[in-house]
């Protein structure tokens, strides 16, 4: 073998290393696009948590916002709805799991298991009823306290959520979902 076949043979290899990694970048930068489009928005990205000050909300009233599309309720409950809704025994609801994000998926449907503090004073939950996705009416219903105080009541089917958020009656077949939440300071619930 000659000098000049082998520096050809050199040569050969190096055009098609080129050829195939210029190839190779063209591929990537026509895919990337593809790729990239398919991930949040900033727009999304930015609603995946809040920050919600409640410290002017008065006992007994709610405060609903929007988080992820969906609204929340936000309910700052009164000693009487907090009583009522401790009384309930599990065994007499419909959904007897808690559906609260935050704590176990096969947690009791208590009070305590839905509340977002120990106290139980704050409720935190998705404001979508569960049968079709209406939004039910607070401070309605066949389980609200005397003076129309507390639960909720979805007039499209009919359904009837206690002062916990629990289905009591009605086509609904679980409880009013809690979405990840929490006290990041004495005022501020963090949803997401």
């Amino acid at each position: 073998m000659s000098n000049a076949e082998h520096h050809e043979g050199t040569r050969r290899d190096f055009l098609y290393y080129a050829t195939a990694g210029a190839g190779a970048v063209a591929t990537g930068a026509a895919v990337w696009p593809l790729v990239d489009q398919m991930n949040p928005s900033a727009d999304v990205l930015a609603l995946s948590s809040i920050r919600v000050d409640v410290s002017g909300l008065p006992e007994g009233t709610q405060l609903t916002v929007k988080w992820l599309g969906k609204p929340v309720f936000i309910r700052r409950r009164t000693p009487a709805e907090v009583e009522d809704a401790r009384s309930v025994d599990v065994s007499d609801l419909i959904d007897p799991i808690a559906r609260n994000a935050n704590i176990d998926g096969a947690a009791a449907a208590t009070d305590e298991n839905r509340a977002l503090d120990d106290t139980g004073e704050w409720l935190v939950q998705m404001g979508v009823c569960t049968h079709l996705g209406c939004v039910p009416l607070n401070d309605a219903g066949d389980y609200t306290l005397e003076g129309n105080v507390g639960g909720w009541f979805c007039p499209c089917h009919g359904s009837h959520y206690d002062t916990s958020g629990r289905i009591r009656r009605g086509p609904a077949p679980e409880n009013l979902p809690v979405p990840p939440a929490e006290f990041v300071d004495e005022t501020t619930i963090l949803l997401g």
